[in-house]
């Protein structure tokens, strides 16, 4: 299959991984807001606009269910755009950095699924996966922008 048949997907991708990263910013926003809330007798002026914890609570599972989508989508782009372009997967570290912000970006929501009283290491692997995360983002969108260097003219 040749490129201009793909390109529709990789407009896909382009905006998915904008998307992702807006959706990782907000949701650090938004659980930086509830440990706040959580640790401190003070709650932040956005309480009575939000709904109060529970608002933000609800923000940040959607945002995390969005993270989640795109990062899905984005995985499945790329193995769809890789063998349609080349035949076969492996042609950078990219696949490798995709991999393992996949395998991040889920292990951060099953860790938040998982968190509550019962569970204390719970919190701690969620924040600790999401720190890791930040990394992997950046990794990926090194490899992705070397990528897409090859399909520019």
């Amino acid at each position: 299959m040749n490129l201009p048949s793909f390109l529709w997907l990789w407009k896909i991708a382009a905006w998915s991984m904008g998307l992702s990263l807006l959706a990782y910013l907000m949701l650090a926003m938004t659980g930086v807001w509830m440990f706040r809330a959580r640790t401190s007798q003070q709650f932040p002026f956005i309480t009575p606009f939000m709904g109060g914890n529970k608002g933000m609570r609800s923000l940040h599972y959607t945002m995390g269910i969005s993270m989640v989508s795109l990062v899905l989508l984005l995985l499945a782009i790329g193995i769809v755009g890789t063998l349609g372009h080349f035949g076969s997967l492996g042609h950078s570290s990219h696949l490798v950095a995709g991999l393992i912000v996949v395998a991040l970006v889920l292990l951060s929501a099953f860790s938040a699924t998982q968190i509550s009283v019962r569970r204390p290491w719970a919190r701690p692997l969620h924040i600790g996966v999401n720190i890791i995360l930040f990394i992997g983002f950046a990794w990926v969108s090194l490899t992705g922008w070397i990528v897409v260097q090859k399909y520019l003219p």
